[in-house]
């Protein structure tokens, strides 16, 4: 979600080699445009399917239960109803599937991500692990709600 100009979308792609698929979501179709571009470019763009979303929906509802990973990068403090957004990814989750948050600083202070690591347990959420990344940023790996 909020994948912006594909610049984790398409190492992801290279990342999950031929038989994998990245989707890319925002709610920009430029942005998506881009994307596509990149993975052109790449040569991955039969890895990538792109799908503008809604800042209520995130349209994955056809891939219920088949997602290993949500990488949601710079982008979590945007959701303007955190707890609807983490219902959706727990949805898109397989049970072995994981949430990685990766917030920036200087829009996210270290308490607001506490406040969203609260919001993840909150909605069910385990956390496997939390630490600072280079440059000040915060990230997080979470496990999906037991079914």
């Amino acid at each position: 979600p909020g994948c912006g100009f594909g610049y984790v979308s398409v190492p992801l792609a290279k990342m999950v080699g031929p038989q994998g698929k990245v989707i890319s979501v925002d709610i920009e179709p430029r942005a998506l445009e881009r994307v596509e571009r990149r993975a052109r470019r790449a040569r991955v763009s039969d890895r990538i399917v792109t799908r503008v979303c809604t800042p209520k929906d995130l349209g994955l509802a056809d891939f219920a239960g088949e997602v290993d990973l949500v990488s949601v990068v710079h982008t979590l403090h945007e959701f303007q109803d955190l707890p609807d957004f983490l219902g959706q990814v727990a949805t898109l989750l397989k049970p072995d599937g994981r949430l990685w948050v990766v917030e920036p600083p200087g829009h996210v202070t270290p308490e607001h991500f506490a406040a969203e690591m609260e919001c993840c347990r909150l909605a069910g959420f385990k956390e496997l692990d939390h630490r600072p990344l280079g440059g000040g940023r915060m990230t997080a790996l979470l496990a999906p709600p037991a079914a």
